[in-house]
């Protein structure tokens, strides 16, 4: 495999590469840009924070889980191409010195990567775009004071015209979702790469021979997202961040929930095919989608088929999906908006689940006609809570009924106790959610940043 990208603005040709190599050991090993540092290798404390760029815009990443073939055509930045070629600082760059934003400077090259991407994409929301890089010693204050302070400076040209280069052709790179059927249904058993969030580390941690590898990013006709006044319809490449900002404003509980489950680097990268497609009980994803009634629409070769998302997920690590069959694309009907979307982690940003709990009940003249709640973490897949639904549908929306119906999550399941939480927490906690969901629908919100006396 050949790949061509581009380097703090030279070009780099890589011939006969492994494709399971990442960038960071690329960078540190091969070239010697040791800024870019090796910290979690898992893609959770940032240091390791790059600048990549396509045709659709610039992307803090995560290098420690971003493998080589995943940059053919883009360009890369590292802390040593912040500043210009000259010695030019970044505004950024100065803004950290002035306010005093580095202390044993270990994390530094990821936070200053992550600023000039935000700074070059005009984010403010600094709380957000810094979420995924930890500090143990400087503390955050004076780092985001630099940020504001940087944020109103030019963004330099160096960054502006920063140029890209023309993509390899690669036998396993396919640049659209037929070139890619036909080559999944003659290969069904290589592993297919969209953002690599998940299989990185299972080279990275699991040091796992992932085999023939087909990887995804190419194919730029399953990253559309079309709206209409019957549904949604998102490509299984759509990033998490462009998937927040389209279901945001439909259903903002299910769009703030996208933003706590990963940091901005790991939105960037990680898709929703991808998501779904790993099957994971505690996937934040699929019990909204869930809710939502969604449908999942599978090919292989020239053959499609939809399903309803909840018969996807069969068991443990088992999905409907046949050998050569990928994920297409998924549309969610357009409805008003009763979702609420919960989810309990020990830490509120980019944190596993413990319980994920999904409602979105009708009611109509006080009473219940339709009720779809979903949970992850509560069994080996996501999964519908039937009995619960069974229990409200019918019956008066008040706290009666509603605390009636609590008792038949425990037919509907029977979780298992692990490091994140025991059974019975889970158990407690998926009960306390629906009575959270009874408070939202009837104007008595709660948020778990808020306090009152």
């Amino acid at each position: 495999m050949t790949i061509t990208f581009h380097l703090n603005g030279e070009e780099v040709v890589l011939e006969d590469l492994d494709p399971s190599a990442t960038l960071l050991d690329f960078l540190r090993e091969e070239r010697g840009l040791t800024g870019t540092k090796e910290g979690c290798n898992e893609g959770d404390c940032g240091a390791c924070t790059v600048m990549v760029t396509d045709r659709s815009g610039s992307k803090p990443l995560n290098s420690c889980i971003l493998f080589l073939p995943q940059l053919n055509g883009k360009s890369i930045r590292t802390v040593e191409g912040a500043a210009d070629a000259d010695g030019t600082m970044h505004p950024v760059q100065e803004a950290m010195i002035s306010h005093h934003g580095s202390q044993c400077g270990f994390c530094t090259p990821g936070f200053v990567m992550s600023m000039v991407t935000a700074h070059k994409n005009g984010a403010t929301d600094h709380d957000v775009q810094l979420a995924g890089n930890l500090c143990r010693c400087t503390g955050y204050a004076p780092i985001v004071r630099a940020a504001e302070a940087a944020a109103n400076q030019p963004v330099p040209q160096w960054i502006t015209k920063e140029p890209l280069p023309q993509a390899t052709e690669a036998a396993n790179i396919p640049q659209s979702s037929d070139a890619l059927a036909q080559l999944y249904a003659a290969k069904p058993e290589a592993r297919l790469v969209a953002g690599a969030t998940d299989l990185g580390l299972w080279v990275t941690k699991g040091l796992r021979d992932l085999g023939e590898m087909i990887f995804l990013d190419g194919c730029d006709d399953l990253k559309q997202i079309t709206l209409t006044d019957q549904e949604i319809r998102l490509g299984a490449m759509v990033d998490m961040n462009r998937m927040r900002e389209a279901i945001a404003p439909l259903h903002p509980s299910y769009g703030e929930m996208i933003r706590r489950f990963a940091s901005q680097q790991v939105r960037a990268a990680a898709t929703l095919g991808g998501n779904i497609a790993n099957g994971s009980p505690i996937g934040d994803n699929p019990p909204a989608l869930i809710a939502l009634g969604a449908r999942l629409h599978l090919r292989q070769g020239d053959s499609r088929r939809d399903i309803a998302i909840e018969d996807f997920f069969i068991d443990y690590g088992k999905q409907d999906r046949r050998p050569g069959e990928f994920v297409e694309a998924l549309s969610i009907p357009r409805q008003p908006d009763r979702l609420r979307v919960y989810k309990l982690s020990k830490r509120f940003d980019q944190d596993i689940s413990a319980v994920l709990g999904a409602f979105n009940v009708t009611v109509s003249g006080g009473l219940v006609t339709a009720a779809r709640i979903a949970f992850g973490g509560l069994a080996a897949t996501p999964k519908r809570a039937n009995a619960l639904e069974a229990a409200l549908t019918g019956q008066p929306w008040n706290d009666a009924s509603v605390t009636t119906a609590m008792a038949a999550l425990a037919q509907d399941f029977t979780p298992l106790s692990d490091m994140r939480a025991s059974a019975e927490y889970r158990l407690e906690t998926a009960k306390n959610m629906l009575a959270r969901y009874f408070d939202d629908l009837n104007g008595n919100s709660h948020s778990v940043l808020e306090v009152q006396a």
